[in-house]
């Protein structure tokens, strides 16, 4: 099977969300819920409780130890933070299928809390992705980000994705 073309049915990629912060009872969760569950992939959400006293810079590094703690051996690891790039949905199917196709198959996207992610996470990433340059709350970072990975899929898979 071309992995650009044709249906993609391929379940072998595992993709873990770890998200600073909660997302139960938000309508935006609901959204994220949907749009995961029509993908090809098993992911799996993991939330890690906001840090909230302190400095932010003790913040962030108190939530980057949680999150390393519970990252999968050599995971791919795809930060979502505003100094990333930003990519088309085509390019960003393209980084998917780059991943898909690696020697891990684990994919780990990480969406930091409201201080952002501690720079010893932006260092051990294999990208930094840009959702823009408009400020969004987390929770629709999430939607966002689900969005997009079954926009991804369409793509992978031949579908018209942009209809």
């Amino acid at each position: 099977m071309d992995s650009r073309r044709g249906k993609l049915n391929d379940t072998s990629l595992e993709i873990r969300v770890i998200a600073v912060g909660r997302g139960k009872d938000n309508p935006a969760q609901i959204i994220f819920n949907d749009y995961i569950a029509r993908l090809p992939w098993k992911v799996n959400l993991t939330e890690i409780k906001e840090v909230g006293s302190g400095h932010a810079g003790d913040r962030r590094k108190r939530e980057y130890k949680k999150i390393v703690s519970i990252l999968p051996t050599e995971a791919n690891i795809i930060l979502i933070d505003p100094r990333g790039k930003e990519l088309s949905s085509k390019k960003f199917a393209f980084v998917i299928n780059k991943f898909r196709e690696s020697r891990s198959r684990h994919l780990v996207f990480i969406i930091g809390g409201a201080d952002g992610l501690d720079q010893a996470l932006l260092s051990q990433s294999d990208l930094v992705l840009s959702l823009g340059e408009m400020t969004w709350p987390h929770i629709l970072v999430r939607a966002m980000l689900a969005e997009q990975l079954w926009r991804a899929a369409s793509i992978l898979s031949g579908h018209p994705y942009n209809r």
